[in-house]
């Protein structure tokens, strides 16, 4: 038997009689159980074009919806080139059509923003819309 300081942050610290191999063990254990059980948010990202086509839309789409229902976050980003910089708001109405094509599995997580030569936002899977629908 050893003589194991449980708490030592405690006022006053505690401490215990038991085996420290066991307590060493027992320990380990519980962070494994508590590793196994967190979940691990990935960013996916899904990049369009002002100018991309209704099937390719529809199609990024369907990916976003599954990334979203596996629990993933999802990066939406419209790429502008060139002379394509010009019609920022053809890409802010493309962001906003796929957020209502998404509204019903997904809320915004950060806003439209515009950096550089890309406007992006983020989506995450909402719990409150996914239990109403069950």
């Amino acid at each position: 038997m050893d003589l194991v300081e449980i708490a030592p942050q405690a006022d006053p610290p505690v401490c215990k009689l038991i085996d420290y191999g066991k307590f060493v063990y027992e320990l380990q254990k519980k962070e494994k159980t508590q590793k196994k059980n967190q979940q691990v948010s990935v960013l996916k990202e899904i990049r369009l074009h002002p100018n991309t086509d209704t099937h390719d839309f529809e199609f990024k789409a369907r990916h976003a919806r599954n990334f979203i229902e596996e629990g993933n976050k999802v990066k939406v980003a419209v790429i502008f080139k060139g002379r394509e910089l010009a019609y920022t708001d053809q890409g802010e109405n493309l962001l906003k059509d796929f957020v209502a094509r998404l509204e019903d599995v997904a809320k915004i997580e950060h806003e439209m923003k515009f950096e550089g030569k890309q406007m992006h936002l983020i989506l995450v899977a909402d719990k409150s819309k996914s239990k109403k629908k069950n």
